[in-house]
Formats: C-alpha cells, sequence, structure tokens
C-alpha cells in the first residue's frame, strides 16, 4: 500500500491524558537535518514518545547534536532513537560513527569483553550527540542458509554464543545511559523472506524454535530495557498473525514465560509485512492491541503517522484497544523515558576530555574525528581489533601484491544504509600498487564483465570476493567464469563463509580493512 495517504480528515482528541498515552505509544520518522518540521512539533506537544533518525536526518556530528538539543527542547522527555547494530549498517557516518564489525564477525572472534568495548564505542558516540536509544542489538539466530535478513547482523548460530555476546552488548550500552533493545522477537533467523519485503514465515515446530528464544530470554535476564518484535509469522506459536500483532506471543510467551516487563516496540510499520496486508494505521491499533508498547512508523511522511495514530484513537473510542491496555503501555514509556529521554553517559566511561569521549586507544576521539588516534580513525581501537582477530582466526591465503581486486556484492538495502564500502579501497589502502574491478549488482552484459576483468588484470594476481554467492546466483557464474579462467585467483567471502575462503564476515569498513591486510601481508 501506498504510504502517503491523501484527503484523510484527523480524528478529533481524546480526552487529554488518554489522548498524550496515545501520544507515547508511537515513535516517528521524519525528513530534514536543521529544523523541526511543524507537524512533529504538534505531535511532540501532544505527547509523542519517540523519534528514529535516519541518514537524512544526517549531515555531521554538530547538526545531529543542535537537532537533538531542539527535539528535547519541545520536550524533555521525547526518547530519540536510531538503529546502530555496527558492521556495514548505520545511520552515523557522516557523524564520525565509530568503525566496529558487525555482530558475526564479534561471534567469530567470540571474546565478549571485546564486544562489550564495541558497544561501549557506539553507545558513548550516541550519548555524545544527544541519542539515547539504539536499536540493537540483533538478538536472532542466523542458521537458515538463505535467510536474506539477519546473517552477519547475527553473533551466529549458537544460543550460547549470542547469549553471552548480548550480555556483553546490553551491560556496556547501559552504563553510557543508552537504552539498547534486542531484536526481532522471537527471532528471524528462521526465515527466506526479507519482512521488509513481504510476509516472511518460520515453518519450524515449537521444539526448534525454543532455542531461538533463548538469546532474547538471556537478554531479559540482563536488563535489556527494550525488545523489538518482528514481522514474522510463526505458525507453532500463531498460525494467523505475524508476532507483531500476536497476542500469543507478545503476551503469552514474551510477558509470562519470558517475564519480560519492558518496553515492546514494533519493526516499522511501513515495511511490505505489516503494510501490504494491513497497512500502517490498522497494523499501529492491532499490535498495541496484542501487547506492543510502542510502534515505530518510520518513514518521513508525517500524514502516515498521524493516520497511526488516528486509528489508535479510533479503536480506543469503540473499545478495540481497551483504554487499561494503552495505559499500561503509555506506562512502560514513560518509565523509559524517565531512565533514557535526557543523556546521561555524555561524561562518563573511564575519562570524558573535553573533545568527547577519551579513553586512551580505545576512546572516541572528536578531534581526530574517527575512532582511535590514528590518521582518518583507523588507531587500534576495538572495532579494527575485533575485525582482526576474526579474520585472522582460520589459515590465510599466501600474500599477493599489485593485485587485481574484483569485487561482486548486491546493491545495498535501503532500508539498513549499508554505505556500499568495497573491498578495492581498503585493499588500496594497504597497497597502493593494487587495481581492481567492483560489480554492486547483476551486470547486464556478464561475458563483458568476465573479458574486461581478464584483460585489466592481465598477469598480476587475481583476487575474486563475493557477498552471500548462495543467494546471488550471478556472483556465482561470475566468479566461476573468472576461476576458470584464472584457477589461481584467490577467493574471498564478504559475506557469510562459503566455501573455505577467506572470510571477512561483513562488508563493514573494518571487516574489509581486516582483509585486506590479511591478503597483502598489511
Amino acid at each position: 500500500m501506498s504510504h502517503k495517504i491523501p484527503g484523510v480528515t484527523h480524528s478529533a482528541p481524546l480526552p487529554p491524558g488518554l489522548d498524550e498515552a496515545a501520544h507515547r505509544c508511537l515513535v516517528a520518522g521524519f525528513a530534514g537535518t536543521t529544523s523541526v518540521p511543524d507537524t512533529l512539533k504538534r505531535l511532540i506537544d501532544q505527547g509523542l514518545g519517540g523519534v528514529i533518525l535516519f541518514t537524512r536526518n544526517v549531515r555531521d556530528a554538530q547538526q545531529v547534536r543542535r537537532l537533538t538539543g531542539e527535539l528535547r527542547a519541545l520536550r524533555p522527555d521525547l526518547l530519540v532513537g536510531i538503529d546502530n547494530e555496527g558492521g556495514g549498517i548505520g545511520h552515523l557516518v557522516a557523524a564520525g560513527a565509530p568503525d566496529v564489525p558487525g555482530s558475526f564477525a564479534l561471534g567469530v572472534a567470540d571474546d565478549p569483553a571485546l564486544t562489550a568495548r564495541c558497544a561501549d564505542a557506539l553507545a558513548g558516540h550516541l550519548a555524545s550527540l544527544g541519542i539515547t536509544v539504539s536499536y540493537a542489538p540483533v538478538a536472532d539466530l542466523q542458521h537458515h542458509p538463505r535467510n536474506p535478513i539477519v546473517r552477519t547482523r547475527s553473533f551466529g548460530a549458537e544460543p550460547a554464543l549470542a547469549a553471552r555476546h548480548l550480555r556483553a552488548w546490553i551491560a556496556a550500552t547501559e552504563r553510557r545511559g543508552v537504552a539498547s533493545c534486542a531484536k526481532h522477537f522471537p527471532g528471524h533467523g528462521g526465515t527466506e523472506t526479507d519482512s521488509h519485503h513481504g510476509i516472511a514465515v518460520d515453518p519450524r515446530p515449537y521444539d526448534e524454535l525454543r532455542a531461538d528464544l533463548e538469546p532474547f530470554r538471556a537478554a531479559v535476564d540482563a536488563g535489556v530495557p527494550m525488545l523489538m518484535s518482528a514481522h514474522v509469522v510463526f505458525p507453532a506459536l500463531d498460525p494467523e498473525r505475524p508476532a507483531t500483532l500476536s497476542r500469543r506471543i507478545l503476551g503469552d510467551l514474551l510477558r509470562h514465560e519470558l517475564d519480560f516487563d519492558g518496553v515492546l516496540v514494533s519493526d516499522a510499520l511501513e515495511m511490505k509485512a505489516i503494510a501490504d496486508r494491513y497497512g500502517e494505521a490498522a497494523g499501529a491499533r492491532i499490535a498495541l492491541a496484542a501487547g506492543a508498547d510502542q510502534v515505530i512508523v518510520a518513514v518521513p511522511e508525517l500524514e502516515v503517522t498521524l493516520a497511526c495514530r488516528d486509528a489508535v484513537r479510533g479503536a480506543l473510542r469503540t473499545g478495540a484497544l481497551p483504554e487499561e491496555r494503552l495505559w499500561e503501555a503509555a506506562g512502560r514509556v514513560e518509565r523509559l523515558a524517565g531512565r533514557y529521554a535526557v543523556p546521561g553517559g555524555a561524561a562518563g566511561g573511564s575519562g570524558a576530555g573535553a573533545g568527547g569521549w577519551d579513553e586512551g586507544a580505545d576512546g572516541w576521539d572528536e578531534e581526530v574525528g574517527g575512532w582511535g588516534a590514528g590518521p582518518g580513525g583507523w588507531g587500534a581501537g576495538p572495532g579494527l581489533e575485533a575485525a582482526r582477530r576474526a579474520v585472522r582466526g582460520g589459515p590465510g591465503p599466501a600474500v599477493v601484491r599489485g593485485a587485481h581486486v574484483v569485487d561482486l556484492f548486491p546493491p545495498p538495502h535501503p532500508a539498513l544504509n549499508w554505505g556500499g564500502e568495497d573491498l578495492l579501497t581498503q585493499v588500496r589502502a594497504v597497497d597502493p600498487t593494487a587495481t581492481g574491478t567492483a560489480v554492486a549488482g547483476e551486470p547486464a552484459d556478464p561475458a563483458a564483465v568476465v573479458a574486461g576483468i581478464l584483460g585489466a588484470s592481465g598477469a598480476a594476481p587475481l583476487v575474486v570476493a563475493t557477498c552471500d554467492a548462495g543467494l546471488h546466483p550471478w556472483q556465482e557464474r561470475l566468479r566461476a567464469a573468472l576461476l576458470a579462467r584464472r584457477p589461481d585467483a584467490v577467493r574471498v567471502d564478504t559475506g557469510l563463509p562459503e566455501g573455505g575462503a577467506l572470510c571477512s564476515y561483513g562488508r563493514g569498513r573494518v571487516n574489509l580493512r581486516a582483509v585486506a591486510e590479511v591478503l597483502t601481508g598489511g
């Protein structure tokens, strides 16, 4: 369905206290970097619970601080959040975000103390920008080989491994005064569909699903203040509705079996798993009735948020959404705001200097504009350390210098804001004699691409990197064509490992730098 809702006449307010409570249960996206839209100002004045920032709201660190300051000046208890998982997924690159690998690389390194340092880096940076809700970490287990959306965002396939890294991440984030949010309950790792694009179904029986609950149970036990629901149907739990809209899953399973009493926030309602089948507005009222405490409307068109607000008002008037359920949800959000709405970690850590996060090599150094004290942000910080440990955990290929690097990868996912970092850039940073070809998405003429690569590489060593080629057959075909002509080529995987090649376990900048160092002996 369309995100734009033309010709809508907005509903009249409810009684003042109840209307504010209804607004508390909404989190809104918006457009702009330098001013708060008038419609958003009115929503905040009426009690809006939170806003979520995206790349469209970020120009640089000072601008983000001014924007969050303006938002908080409108109402001090407004929650300001952002997706901040690390790796190639994040919206704060222009604001100097610390470089850390994605969670899978942290799981491969398997040092919870190092995971905590990476989480501390991310949370410290958020607090310095006035952002106090981090929609991370991912608690999903990655065990379905054709899952298109979790993959290197997960700590791994083993419940115990994921649990120990979740505990480390949550504790480190909490120390910075930032609310973490484990996602996507009760797990998105067993699907073959990305819920951004359609209904995702996990068909496994309950006995198999229980393992996926263990990381969330560990997060709850660790005191995580927020969980995010999955837009996934689990027939063994509720054959009718996705978890976001299911009383059985959000009520019986989450509140009673896992005993979670924090804030349950929905994933974004404009994702097609909800929007195409129910519509964002109906999704908002059904989710709150089912047990969600907040719903995210991430699109910048505030008419969609207003339509969701009006649907909640209407459901309260008809009794489809009981008032006591709304008061319960709003109360949880209010308690969360009492703990996290005002940045409390900006003077935290082991020593806050005038420039920002000052913890030696592991601290945020705003004067440098990056992580650690090295040129361009490449110091001995925890992110690069973790990426190196993951990459170097297995046998590596012989060193190749002056290579022609072929980097095959799918186009960036628009919702996740992976920035399209390429391996060649990182190889050239440590070996300026390298050349290469980056192919982002299936080419129209694969044979011409292969011929061009073989011609350009000449007698130089050849490196062929693919990213989750099993999901993208065009990469497999190009790789096979190149290896048929150049069987001496060095293979690299930049997604999940496939077939014993050198693996980065993700396409974040530090992931690719760590692989580049191994390839070149740098």
